[in-house]
């Protein structure tokens, strides 16, 4: 997928200047700096800022002030002490006479406020990212930084983040010839992330106009989207335009119109779209075959293609091609989403393939419970919670459904276990427990079900609910409320989920006696600790002391040499986009989870000091819930 991914972003790239100055570059120290003086001044009212000054109490018209490191700074009109000389002066050199009046007016200027502190302006689309998103960057540049990434993110959390990044409609990045650009690049992102209602929304967004990339883009999305004539008509129209198309996707467009010829039942017109094809550079597929067996009558053949797109496995299926094995392991995105909603497939295939979306964040986790319960068999919630069962799909969607219809509470959070327990063994946990979320707040807490707490627990966490999830940490602290010792460390994941929590901190005790105790495994133990500390927490000294009688672990993704620098400068000129990106490929692959500890503390701080604090902490969140200790309630 990155492979194909950086053919196509380095395909459609224009010439233009790479960044809008050198992003990465350090600030230089200037040795005639016109400001120097008024940095050494500044430097000087700090000094004499810590003597002893009246209270604050009593100047009720001063509110004292700090840098941003907490360290004391200047109180606008606050006169200098008596004995203090004037900024600049060394000892024993006479004062001028209006030394104290200038003290006075400097002191009365309000210190100068730099971009970086201002809060961003943000957005008024419901993505929460700031309206100047691309703020430093051309179409080229955010090309070149998707052209290594692996696409979907395999992390919610930055999946999530991902999809408001490329559907935000906020200012565009800069260049007179970007717009066009961008939005080809954006369409090809959507389209990659199996996210075809997206790029439908985003296709009418764009002006009528004969463009043949538009064109091209807009058949093969109402490809993805079902509607195989209208797809073929607007490709028939694209043929005629005018314009430019990058070479990867005229030699998709040429296999589009290959698929129609086959829809038209026109053999001819299928075999010359396959020379025309190769001769336009298309690589051997699947699609390609079918189309020369189509040309002369016969049947494709099996394919063993490692990787199937949607195009190609439309026209082998039209084409009568024998059904392809093991169809969901080697399918794209797109045709994974598509498989989803195949009323012409079978229901095991369909829901393998939304599955299999679901884990690759193609497939929202709405969007697979509406697949199981459309797909799902009728067994009886007792028949599903008794005898052994085999882990497959087509269960999964039963015990769901199930738990959806399910009316007596004891019965329904049972058959909501057993979902959470299989789909933890399919590497479909977190997307499960999202999905679960609706069904939970149906449940009121009660002691009758008290043991499903640190489930529930779980899934008002992983969904982002902290009010549903503390709700069942207070039932199973019993009547006074508290919570108990063994949901207290739930409620400190809870608290580090929270960006708008006033009393940070406070329940981290509940996190010293696990650690102490050998409850957190050492990597958790030192995970813990980097999110901890990423996220400016005051770390229990306890917790520092178990992780630090341990090594530190060496494995996960470290990303190559500068990323992490890049990432961090692009943080501190808040360039958001740029921010966002950088987060992407330091985690590598596998996201929050499989990142070194490294990445994963520099990510998580990029993006709070990004001003992206609610994304921050569901990354962190997100790196530590899959190991988070369980108890025996469960």
């Amino acid at each position: 997928m990155r492979i194909i991914a950086s053919k196509w972003f380095a395909a459609i790239a224009v010439a233009g200047a790479a960044l809008a100055g050198s992003a990465g570059a350090e600030e230089k120290w200037q040795p005639f700096n016109p400001f120097a003086e008024v940095e050494k001044r500044k430097a000087a009212k700090r000094e004499f800022a810590a003597e002893k000054v009246p209270p604050a109490e009593a100047r009720p018209y001063l509110r004292p002030m700090t840098s941003p490191e907490g360290q004391p700074g200047p109180v606008p009109g606050e006169r200098a002490p008596a004995t203090a000389k004037p900024p600049g002066l060394e000892a024993g050199q006479p004062q001028p006479a209006d030394a104290a009046q200038q003290s006075v007016m400097r002191d009365a200027i309000p210190p100068s406020v730099e971009k970086g502190d201002l809060a961003p302006v943000m957005a008024s689309d419901g993505s929460g990212l700031p309206f100047e998103l691309w703020q430093g960057l051309d179409a080229a540049a955010i090309e070149g930084l998707m052209n290594d990434l692996e696409i979907p993110p395999r992390s919610p959390a930055l999946h999530n983040l991902w999809k408001r990044l490329i559907t935000s409609d906020v200012t565009p990045p800069a260049g007179a010839q970007s717009n066009t650009q961008f939005a080809a690049l954006r369409l090809e992102a959507l389209y990659r992330s199996g996210l075809a209602k997206d790029a439908a929304a985003e296709l009418a967004k764009q002006p009528a106009a004969n463009d043949p990339l538009f064109a091209t883009l807009a058949a093969r999305n109402e490809l993805a989207s079902g509607n195989a004539e209208k797809a073929c008509e607007i490709a028939r129209q694209s043929a005629t335009m005018k314009g430019s198309v990058p070479p990867l996707l005229k030699g998709q467009a040429i296999l589009l119109s290959g698929y129609c010829a086959v829809l038209a039942n026109d053999a001819a017109a299928a075999g010359l779209t396959a020379e025309l094809a190769r001769e336009a550079g298309v690589e051997a597929s699947a699609g390609l075959e079918a189309l020369d067996a189509f040309s002369i009558g016969a049947k494709p053949a099996a394919s063993q293609a490692k990787r199937m797109s949607l195009l190609d496995f439309k026209i082998v299926e039209r084409a009568g091609g024998a059904p392809i094995k093991d169809l969901p392991g080697k399918s794209e995105p797109a045709l994974l989403v598509a498989l989803g909603s195949d009323s012409a497939a079978t229901p095991d295939t369909q829901l393998q393939a939304a599955e299999a979306a679901a884990r690759l964040n193609a497939l929202a986790p709405d969007d697979l419970a509406a697949t199981y319960q459309s797909l799902a068999g009728g067994e009886a919630a007792d028949a599903l919670l008794t005898g052994d069962h085999q882990q497959t799909a087509l269960r999964r969607a039963a015990l769901f459904k199930a738990a959806v219809a399910e009316q007596t509470p004891m019965k329904k959070t049972r058959l909501m276990r057993a979902l959470v327990d299989d789909a933890k063994r399919q590497g479909l946990l977190f997307q499960t427990l999202q999905m679960l979320a609706p069904v939970t707040a149906t449940i009121n807490p009660q002691p009758e079900v008290i043991w499903f707490a640190e489930t529930a627990t779980e899934i008002g966490i992983a969904s982002g609910q902290l009010d549903l999830a503390r709700r069942w940490i207070a039932l199973a602290g019993g009547p006074g409320g508290a919570p108990a010792a063994n949901l207290g460390h739930w409620l400190a994941l809870a608290d580090i989920a929270d960006p708008a929590l006033e009393n940070r901190g406070a329940s981290l005790s509940a996190l010293e006696s696990l650690a102490v105790t050998g409850k957190f495994t050492p990597e958790s133990l030192h995970r813990l600790a980097t999110v901890l500390d990423a996220l400016a927490y005051q770390v229990p000294i306890p917790l520092w002391d178990a992780a630090s009688r341990t090594p530190q672990p060496n494995t996960g993704y470290l990303p190559p040499t500068g990323v992490l620098s890049e990432l961090q400068d692009a943080a501190k000129k808040k360039e958001f986009g740029r921010t966002v990106l950088l987060v992407m490929k330091a985690l590598g692959p596998a996201g929050a989870e499989g990142a070194h500890m490294i990445a994963l503390g520099d990510s998580i701080r990029a993006l709070k000091r990004a001003g992206l604090e609610g994304d921050a902490r569901r990354l962190g969140v997100e790196a530590l819930l899959a190991s988070w200790p369980h108890t025996a309630l469960n």
